[in-house]
């Protein structure tokens, strides 16, 4: 069975950010992640973490945080000074907190010249931290209008032209149903290039046990496919975390 993470950036908000470790490893998640975890100290949440014996699996570049700010630089042309600044600081905290994975946020832009600076920039990245797993994730236009990145197969094509070991797709499945309406098809195409899973219900970004995505086969498909990597859950409580949880399988 795949490993499931909770999203502590919106899940168990209730809580004060260092307590959300625990209540995550509580309610049966073996690892988290966080979007933007750049306003509290790493060493911080590295004993959050540690305490409660839960794994870090994501976090994304750029800082500061998602509330209001630009969903990335990587592919904006006139800020790759800003990108790699960024990128420096993402990978001293994914480095501090062990973070499997850093998600390369490409931003809102468009065109010949956002593509070349994009992929200038992974080809950038991969090489400063050979050693790490860096990820790139379509988002889909109605929630994000205007990103760069928001197709599966743009997104293949692009990890094909940097053609770095350690650059993968991440696959979100609440973007990949608004983009192309049927996950498992989505799935079964992009596989072999995925790094890291989220997952959310589909229309609201509520609990995956509600909307049009199903679950459990499509978690079925995820095991047969030989995926051994994280499941995250990132998606927005309709009400106290904890009450709707029913859709996380228990081992």
């Amino acid at each position: 069975m795949p490993r499931f993470a909770a999203n502590l950036t919106m899940l168990f908000t209730e809580l004060p950010m260092q307590d959300r470790f625990a209540a995550a490893a509580h309610a049966g998640f073996t690892g988290v992640e966080i979007l933007f975890p750049y306003d509290i100290a790493a060493k911080e949440l590295a004993r959050g973490a540690i305490a409660a014996g839960v794994e870090m699996v994501l976090l994304n570049c750029p800082p500061p945080n998602w509330a209001g700010g630009p969903r990335g630089f990587a592919a904006q042309p006139d800020q790759q000074e800003r990108f790699r600044s960024d990128f420096d600081r993402a990978l001293r905290f994914a480095q501090a907190l062990r973070a499997t994975h850093i998600h390369v946020m490409a931003g809102t832009a468009q065109g010949v010249e956002a593509h070349r600076v994009f992929v200038e920039n992974l080809r950038w990245a991969t090489e400063r931290a050979p050693h790490a797993s860096l990820t790139i994730e379509p988002l889909n236009p109605t929630d994000m209008p205007g990103y760069f990145l928001n197709d599966f197969d743009q997104a293949v094509e692009i990890i094909a032209e940097v053609g770095a070991a350690n650059l993968g797709l991440q696959f979100d499945a609440y973007h990949a149903q608004m983009i192309t309406g049927d996950v498992a098809a989505t799935w079964q195409r992009v596989a072999a290039q995925v790094r890291h899973i989220q997952i959310a219900g589909c229309p609201g970004r509520h609990e995956p046990g509600c909307g049009v995505i199903d679950y459990p086969a499509f978690f079925a498909l995820v095991e047969a496919s030989g995926y051994r990597g994280w499941i995250s859950a990132e998606y927005e409580p309709e009400n106290h975390t904890e009450d709707g949880l029913d859709w996380l399988p228990r081992r």
